[in-house]
């Protein structure tokens, strides 16, 4: 791709997620929002207004009558598999929102569908771009923590029913994969993957509907995380609290104490220094009315470095070959429950 074209791009789905997309792009240069997609035909007119793009209602003809570069899939997770393979099949990049598919079966069609088309696939996680995880994850590298021995991660969302019953895909396991797990831990499952120096061994678990009364997917799940090289990671969810509490990753070392408490970080190192990381107050990017921040700039970092990737020729930093590892991590967690034993990766 030329370092001097401007990079066409789609959007499908104009939900929840679609601000952090579109505001993102915007403020990309050579990056061009040329059109977007929504079942909802009215939803994707208005925001091709604000946007100065066309607008339609079916994804297969905007890639018929577009000549899209790339595409951002922010739609409900049963149909990423689909629509990334049919990117893929005519030549488009694809970057889409987590999880990247139901399952990892679905995931690896994606990643073969991808690389017979030799197009760039990368997946959203943007928790990693934060201050808090890029500092803790360039000490874990540099060795300054010493080695890992156990961490815990804490998650208490408030999803009520209420929640659910807005939606015709949320807590419905053949549309959303499950619940807690794959919709909102999946991140913070993915850092502490990310964070590990060593592959995971295996994971222990149990997923349960404790508090809902509508849905067929999980509202909690509990367990642990076992790494090969003897670090293990154990963790509480739930989405039945009664407000969003910050999710927190305390991680414990050889040399230092890590705490993760949303998007900011603190190390206690033994010895008696002290390192902190946290967005700056001018870096959010205000998404519209009602619309929370989410966390600073960081769906922004990954959405640049995507498009830094295709002007280079390089892969993005989150691939679908790396987001399929977290995939196997909440399948794992889904199996390990359903057998009642231990799944090994």
């Amino acid at each position: 791709m030329s370092s001097m074209s401007t990079i066409n791009v789609g959007i499908i789905g104009c939900g929840t997620i679609f601000p952090m997309h579109a505001e993102s792009l915007r403020r990309i240069k050579g990056v061009r929002i040329a059109a977007v997609c929504d079942i909802r035909h009215s939803r994707a007119a208005e925001k091709a207004r604000r946007y100065g793009c066309n607008s339609y209602s079916d994804y297969k003809e905007m890639f018929s009558s577009e000549s899209l570069d790339s595409v951002h899939i922010c739609t409900p997770h049963y149909l990423h598999a689909p629509m990334i393979i049919e990117a893929a099949k005519r030549g488009i990049n694809v970057l889409t929102e987590k999880p990247m598919a139901l399952n990892p079966s679905d995931a690896k069609k994606e990643i073969v569908a991808a690389k017979r088309a030799g197009i760039t696939f990368g997946v959203i996680s943007q928790n990693r771009f934060n201050p808090s995880s890029v500092l803790i994850k360039k000490r874990v590298q540099g060795g300054s923590l010493g080695k890992m021995k156990s961490a815990k991660l804490v998650l208490s969302y408030c999803k009520p029913d209420s929640y659910y019953k807005k939606s015709d895909w949320k807590g419905r396991k053949d549309k959303e994969g499950g619940g807690v797990v794959i919709d909102q831990a999946i991140h913070y499952l993915d850092i502490l993957r990310w964070l590990s120096p060593a592959p995971i061994d295996y994971v222990e678990s149990k997923v349960a509907v404790r508090f809902h009364s509508f849905i067929n997917v999980e509202d909690s799940a509990e367990g642990v995380i076992r790494f090969k090289n003897g670090f293990y990671a154990c963790f509480y969810l739930i989405n039945y609290y009664s407000y969003d509490d910050d999710p927190e990753i305390e991680i414990d070392c050889e040399k230092a104490r890590v705490n993760i408490v949303k998007d900011s970080a603190k190390i206690w190192y033994f010895k008696g220094k002290e390192e902190k990381a946290a967005p700056k107050k001018n870096e959010y990017i205000d998404y519209g009315d009602g619309v929370r921040d989410y966390w600073g700039y960081c769906h922004y970092n990954q959405i640049k470095d995507f498009y830094d990737a295709l002007r280079a020729g390089r892969k993005p930093a989150i691939t679908g070959e790396d987001a399929l590892e977290t995939q196997k991590l909440v399948w794992a967690i889904y199996e390990s429950s359903r057998r009642g034993a231990k799944v090994y990766l």
